[in-house]
């Protein structure tokens, strides 16, 4: 991080209901991993959800966390967000 400007920082999260009993952080870091995180999701097709307090808290947790019950309410708008551009990339 420079001194002048923030650095752009990514959480990527995975949840599979079969699998996890909560999103799991699957990956972090800022600057450039941030944009190496971002990037592989644009070219796996992968929908990015912008918010940088969030991301600010889910930053704190280690990569293999389950993210903490009092964070659910805010992952699950990210993760109905991802559910609706599926749903419109089917069509």
């Amino acid at each position: 991080m420079n001194g002048n400007k923030t650095s752009r920082k990514a959480v990527a999260l995975r949840y599979q209901k079969e699998r996890d009993n909560a999103p799991v952080v699957l990956a972090k870091g800022q600057g450039w991993l941030a944009d190496q995180i971002l990037e592989l999701a644009k070219s796996s097709n992968i929908p990015v959800y912008s918010d940088a307090p969030l991301v600010e808290i889910l930053e704190k947790l280690n990569i293999g966390q389950e993210i903490p019950s009092k964070l659910y309410e805010a992952v699950a708008l990210v993760l109905a967000y991802v559910m609706e551009i599926d749903e419109k990339q089917k069509f």
